[in-house]
C-alpha cells in the first residue's frame, strides 16, 4: 500500500519546484517506463500492478518495484487515463560531450516557452538521429509529466540539458563549430551551404532568437513560403520550422554519401 507520504511526494512532481528540490520527474506507461530503464537514466522506483512486476524485472534485476492496485495508481497518475504502471525517476546531471557536438548536429532552444513545442521538438529530434539538445535555463521544463509523456520515449535516446547558452555558446564559437540560426530573414535554407555537424538555434515562439544570442550565430537560415511573393501566414510554428530545417539537413547529408 502506498504510503500518505509516497503519494504527497509524487503528486508534487507536478511542479517545476518540487522536481528541482528532489531532482526527479514522473514517467508513465510501460513502453515508456522500459525505454527509459534501458536507456541508463537511473529509476528511483518503479510502482506497478503485480502483472507487470515479472516483466519489469526483467529490463533490470536490481530495479525497486511496489506492486499497487489500479486504484493507488489513479491516485497518483497526472493522465486522464491512468496506465498500469508509474517510475519515479532521477533527473540526469548535464554532462557535455564536447567531441560528439563538434561531429554531430545539435539542437539548441533558446527559451522555448510550450510545452507542447519542447515535446514535440525533441520527437523530431529522435526521428532525426539527433542526440544532444541544449535549452536555455528559461525554457520549458522538459520533466513536467505532460512533456515527459507527449515525448513519447524519445526522452530515452536524445540527452536534454539546460545551460547558460551564452557561456555555452562562447565555448562552441571557441572552437569553430557553426552555429546556424532558425529567422524571418536570412538565406534561403534550400540554397544555402549546410555542414553535417554544427549548432541549430531557434528561438522564442513570440520574440525569435534572443538579442543576446543573436551575435553568436553564423548564418542565419529562413524558410521561404511558396511560392514567394504569395501572401502567407505571418510564420511558422516553431516546432514546425524545427522539423523543416533538421529534415533539409538530413537530406544534405545523404545527397553528399
Amino acid at each position: 500500500m502506498l504510503s500518505k507520504n509516497k503519494i504527497k511526494l509524487i503528486r508534487s512532481l507536478d511542479l517545476k519546484k518540487s522536481r528541482r528540490a528532489t531532482g526527479l520527474f514522473i514517467a508513465e506507461g510501460e513502453k515508456l517506463v522500459t525505454d527509459l530503464i534501458q536507456s541508463g537514466i537511473e529509476i528511483s522506483e518503479v510502482l506497478c500492478v503485480e502483472s507487470l512486476a515479472k516483466d519489469i524485472k526483467r529490463y533490470n534485476s536490481t530495479l525497486q518495484v511496489e506492486i499497487v492496485t489500479k486504484n493507488e495508481l489513479e491516485r497518483i497518475s497526472f493522465l486522464k487515463s491512468p496506465s498500469d504502471i508509474v517510475a519515479i525517476c532521477k533527473i540526469p546531471e548535464a554532462v557535455i560531450d564536447w567531441a560528439k557536438i563538434q561531429k554531430e548536429l545539435t539542437l539548441v532552444l533558446d527559451e522555448i516557452q510550450d510545452p507542447g513545442n519542447l515535446g514535440t521538438i525533441v520527437r523530431v529530434a529522435d526521428w532525426f538521429g539527433i542526440r544532444t539538445i541544449i535549452c536555455s535555463e528559461n525554457c520549458a521544463d522538459l520533466y513536467n509529466p505532460k512533456v515527459v509523456q507527449s515525448t513519447m520515449g524519445a526522452l530515452s535516446r536524445v540527452k536534454v540539458s539546460y545551460l547558460p547558452l551564452i557561456e555555452f555558446l562562447t565555448l562552441a564559437k571557441q572552437q569553430n563549430i557553426p552555429i546556424y540560426g532558425a529567422y524571418l530573414e536570412g538565406e534561403n535554407l534550400y540554397n544555402c551551404k549546410l555542414t553535417e555537424n554544427g549548432l541549430l538555434v531557434v528561438g522564442n515562439e513570440g520574440n525569435g532568437i534572443s538579442e543576446t544570442i543573436a551575435p553568436f550565430i553564423s548564418k542565419k537560415l529562413n524558410i521561404p513560403s511558396y511560392p514567394i511573393g504569395v501572401a502567407t501566414s505571418e510564420s511558422l510554428n516553431v516546432a514546425s520550422a524545427t522539423s523543416i530545417i533538421v529534415a533539409e539537413f538530413r537530406s544534405r547529408v545523404e545527397k553528399n554519401k
